[in-house]
Parts: structure tokens; C-alpha cells; sequence
């Protein structure tokens, strides 16, 4: 599927592929997320992300949100750790109230005290909706054992008392001083030409004044691999084991992507999954993860077990690890592995919305969209060897981070 490109004069980026379906979607994404924050704005990013939903200087809470749900359409958010992201999904026809909207939310905002206060509550809330679930809280503790005072340590929600601290002008300055134009994206599929949808992007983001990139990212923090076991009153055990990956600017980025998926993707006949639950029975969730940044990545490697089974489990990790560090894949094997790969990113990118979050993303950080075939094409070329090198790489004993919550 071909993508249409083009840069607006204040540097904001659009991306779009046109298709022939009654359902469109559109995704504005800013490259900043909660590694763009210091230490007392930790949560802030989030935070943002919920409070453009309140006011604008001409909408009210609930013409924002009826905006879209009176049409039948659907507007969201996520923040993650280095991006920001305000979506839609709507009828066709309802094209340009979508772009107006989104315009109206990042560049018309208006951040109230009292919205800021009594979102506090909300945030709070999801934050504790996390931390009563160990298998998400693990993940946001591991993460402050990878770097440390670094800001990829942060959560991405904050922490209660951080968020008991903001206030709306804090907001506005964190917003004004990270939102730059050079840095965002407006990502389109839908059945409306391109030279259409440019001349709407135009007439909602043009007039934008351009604000580009004046700083740079702070570079993670020196790893040092450590063990932690942290006692909980809960009644699952639950580790979680992993190293700093590859960035995702690395060459062999989707080789550590290959070797994830191959040990504990989403797949039923993965080696963990096999080891751990068809073969022993012990735990119903047993997963590996790889998530790229800019100039780092987290490797992560999850698994639940009730409590007395938790040092056999660790037995079985520890062997399967050892295993895919010093056996090499057959023929046979790194057919099925490769094969695998490419069904599951096919099937993914056979989602009009998902095709939109994944053409964003890519030209928001590689500013170019490499066709899903020319991703197979790379994938079908990875060895065992290569395989065998970067699990030596990655995942050798002595690099291995691990949290226990028993």
C-alpha cells in the first residue's frame, strides 16, 4: 500500500494511505512521552494527555467529547514513553470535523485549574487501578531497575504524590516547552485523496507558528544488572527478567524482535509457553517483550506461577534461556519462526486503525514508511546465526536484570 507524504511550512509531518472502506482514521502524534520529563514532573505527560479532553478556548468537556460520539465516531489517547498520541475513528464523511477537533484539542487548549484539580482524582485512580495488578505494576518496577534515575525509570502515569503536586500553569509550560512541530506527525487511512486531505491540514495546522526542536535527549544511564525480591500480599508469584535491547535505529533490531517473538510471543507454541504450561503446567502466563526507543530498548522477559512453583519455573527460564544461547535453530525451525513473524505483523497491519498507529510511528521517528513487504523481505533474510549472536548479546547470564514480586 503506497503512503503520501508531505511537510506542512511549521515542520508538522503528514502521512496518509488512501483506501476504499466506509471507516477512516487519523492519529496526531507528538514525539514526546514521559522520558521528556524531570523528576518533578513526572507524570506530566499523561497528565496532558488526559486534561486536552476538558477545555478548549471554544468547547466545553462535553462538546468535546460528543464532538465524535454524536457522529458514531470514536477519540482517544495513549502516552507512552516517548510519544504522545490523539486519535480518531469515524464515518468518512466526517473527515474534517476529526482534523478540526484534534486542532482545536493540542492548539487551542485550555488548561483550568479546577479541570487540573479534579482530574487528579481520576489519574490517582488509574494509578492505583495499576498497582493492584501485580503483572502491570512489575513491569514499571523493572523498568526503575533498567535506568535507574534515568527518565525512562519513570511511569508513565506518574505517582500519586507527583500528581497531587501539578498545577495548570505547570501543565501549560511542560506542554509549550516539549510539544514541537518538527516533531509531530498526522497519520491518515481513509478514502479521501491526498491532495484533499493536505488542503484540510492546512486549514486546521498550518497557521500553527512553527516551534522546532531546540534539545536534545538525555542519554540512559550506565546499566548495571541487579536482583530484586520484593515480598507482596498477593497470591501469585510473578518475575520478570530481562537486559537493555537494541535501539530502533539498530540493524539488527528485528533480529531481537525475531528472537522475542520465537521465545515467548504472543503464539500458543512458543518455548516458554510450551516449557512453562503445556509441558509442566505451572504457569497460565509466560511472555517475552521488545520494546524499542531511541536510543535504547528494554528486553523483558514475564512469567506468573503460584508461589511454590515460582523456583522450578525459574529453573525451567533459566534452562530455556541457556538453550536458545548455545543451540542453533534448524533449517525447519527458523522457517516456521521467520514465517510466524511475518503472519502476525500481517494480520495486525490488516487493521485500517493499526495500519494508521503503525505508519505514524514509523515517520514519526524514521521519517519514512518501509512497506510491510519490504519488512518480510528483511525478516525472511535473518540466520541462526545471527539469531545465536544476538541472544548471546542480549540475554548472557551476567547482563540478566530480574525482579521477583513472591
Amino acid at each position: 500500500m503506497e503512503c503520501f507524504t508531505r511537510t506542512l511550512r511549521n515542520g508538522i509531518r503528514i502521512v496518509h494511505a488512501q483506501i476504499t472502506a466506509p471507516v477512516a482514521h487519523i492519529g496526531f502524534f507528538i514525539q514526546t512521552g514521559s522520558r521528556d520529563e524531570t523528576d518533578r514532573e513526572a507524570g506530566m505527560a499523561h497528565f496532558a494527555e488526559h486534561i486536552f479532553f476538558k477545555h478548549t478556548h471554544k468547547r466545553n468537556t462535553y462538546q468535546i467529547i460528543s464532538r465524535m460520539e454524536d457522529v458514531g465516531g470514536d477519540l482517544n489517547a495513549y502516552t507512552t514513553k516517548e510519544e504522545t498520541c490523539l486519535h480518531a475513528s469515524f464515518m468518512l464523511m466526517h473527515y474534517e470535523r476529526a482534523l478540526e477537533l484534534i486542532a482545536d484539542l493540542v492548539f487551542n487548549r485550555d488548561f483550568r485549574a479546577q479541570d487540573v484539580e479534579k482530574e487528579k482524582e481520576v489519574v490517582i485512580d488509574e494509578i492505583n487501578s495499576y498497582r493492584d495488578v501485580p503483572s502491570e505494576n512489575i513491569f514499571d518496577d523493572f523498568d526503575a531497575q533498567l535506568f535507574g534515575t534515568h527518565p525512562l525509570a519513570h511511569p508513565i502515569l506518574g505517582r500519586a504524590a507527583d500528581i497531587r503536586r501539578l498545577t495548570a500553569e505547570q501543565m501549560e509550560q511542560f506542554v509549550s516547552g516539549h510539544y514541537f512541530t518538527d516533531r509531530m506527525v498526522i497519520a491518515s487511512v481513509g478514502g479521501v485523496s491526498f491532495e484533499r486531505l493536505v488542503k484540510w491540514c492546512e486549514k486546521y495546522f498550518g497557521h500553527i507558528p512553527g516551534h522546532l526542536t531546540d534539545s536534545l535527549l538525555r542519554p540512559p544511564v550506565t546499566y548495571m544488572p541487579e536482583h530484586q525480591e520484593v515480598r507482596k500480599r498477593i497470591h501469585q508469584a510473578h518475575c520478570c527478567i530481562g537486559a537493555p535491547g537494541y535501539d530502533c535505529y539498530h540493524p539488527r533490531r528485528l533480529v531481537l524482535a525475531l528472537l522475542c517473538n520465537l521465545f515467548g510471543g504472543p503464539g500458543m507454541n512458543t518455548r516458554l509457553n510450551l516449557a512453562l504450561r503445556e509441558h509442566q503446567g505451572l504457569s497460565y502466563t509466560a511472555e517475552a517483550a521488545y520494546t524499542p526507543y531511541t536510543d535504547t530498548g528494554v528486553t523483558s522477559i514475564y512469567f506468573s506461577a503460584e508461589k511454590n512453583n515460582l523456583d522450578q519455573c525459574m529453573d525451567i527460564v533459566r534452562k530455556e534461556l541457556e538453550r536458545i544461547c548455545t543451540v542453533r535453530l534448524g533449517t525447519m525451525q527458523l522457517h516456521r519462526a521467520r514465517r510466524q513473524l511475518i503472519g502476525q505483523m500481517a494480520i495486525s497491519a490488516d487493521s485500517y486503525e493499526n495500519l494508521m498507529l503503525t505508519i505514524g510511528k514509523n515517520y514519526m521517528v524514521y521519517n519514512k514508511v518501509t512497506p510491510l513487504a519490504e519488512t518480510c523481505l528483511h525478516i525472511g533474510r535473518i540466520t541462526a546465526s545471527e539469531l545465536l549472536e544476538t541472544a548471546n548479546e542480549i540475554w548472557a547470564p551476567e547482563r540478566l536484570t530480574m525482579l521477583v514480586y513472591r
